[in-house]
């Protein structure tokens, strides 16, 4: 999994959608737009990808597209409309791109490359340091008093979210 990370300026989130889908059917990869600020690093997506990746292999999968799948675990929602909100708008904003090959031997490297191509400047963008703490807490339900009941960090809680959402099948 590689993750492409910096400011996107959207005219057309349509246009994008279609983009990085023709890239992923380019290359073989899953390829899939983040907000960043709804992304709390890096093992986020990569248990997202992970558990993906198991639901469809059981066939217990919602989505056909394995990146939306993928976008589905990440978001913790079962429903494509409300895990959409993870997604990218229209205007600048600072965004994270999947890119996966998961095992079926996609050239990552190359797909990457071309989503670089289209991230107007390379920035840091994963993971808490880099998200928006209260729009996490409030997308992912995790209230303050969970917080203070726990050590762990809000990474880990977000984590907890996107593996719980198959108990919750």
């Amino acid at each position: 999994m590689r993750l492409v990370e910096g400011t996107l300026t959207v005219a057309d989130t349509g246009v994008l959608v279609e983009r990085l889908g023709e890239v992923g059917n380019e290359h073989d990869c899953a390829v899939q737009a983040f907000d960043a600020r709804y992304v709390a690093g890096r093992d986020h997506l990569d248990r997202a990808a992970t558990l993906a990746d198991r639901a469809i292999e059981r066939g217990e999968n919602v989505a056909r597209d394995r990146a939306v799948e993928i976008l589905l675990y990440a978001a913790g929602r079962r429903q494509i409309d409300r895990a959409l909100e993870m997604g990218i708008d229209e205007g600048e904003q600072s965004a994270v791109v999947l890119v996966d090959a998961g095992d079926g031997g996609g050239d990552e490297t190359d797909a990457a490359a071309a989503v670089e191509a289209m991230v107007d400047e390379p920035t840091p963008a994963v993971g808490v340091e880099h998200a928006d703490e209260a729009r996490l807490q409030a997308f992912f339900g995790v209230t303050d008093a969970e917080r203070a009941a726990t050590d762990a960090a809000l990474a880990d809680l977000v984590c907890e979210r996107v593996a719980l959402l198959d108990v919750e099948k």
